[in-house]
């Protein structure tokens, strides 16, 4: 959210809040798999069974975007870094979310 207000123009841009954004992210990513280690049986969630018939590809997609966000974490330092940094996390989580995630 803190990235993506700035990306927008809705926020001034702060090079140590988009650090300290990305940290945060790249410590989330870490934890993804975790969070799916029980296979999800409630109806209305929009986890797809592909993560646990395809656990591997599913971890590497979340290691994928721990590491990114982690190599990022302390390069952007002006608003100009910001909207190639946004693409590149987009097409990460996209990537995860287009083969896991119900439409």
């Amino acid at each position: 959210k803190v990235i993506g207000t700035m990306a927008r123009g809705q926020a001034d841009f702060d090079a140590e809040a988009v650090t300290t954004a990305l940290e945060q992210m790249s410590e989330e990513a870490s934890r993804i798999p975790a969070l799916f280690e029980t296979e999800a049986t409630d109806p209305k969630s929009e986890a797809l069974p592909a993560i646990w018939t395809n656990w591997d590809r599913f971890t590497a997609r979340a290691a994928e975007l721990e590491t990114l966000t982690d190599g990022l974490a302390g390069t952007i330092r002006t608003s100009a870094d910001l909207g190639p940094a946004v693409r590149q996390i987009g097409k990460a989580c996209g990537a995860c979310h287009g083969d896991f995630r119900a439409k």
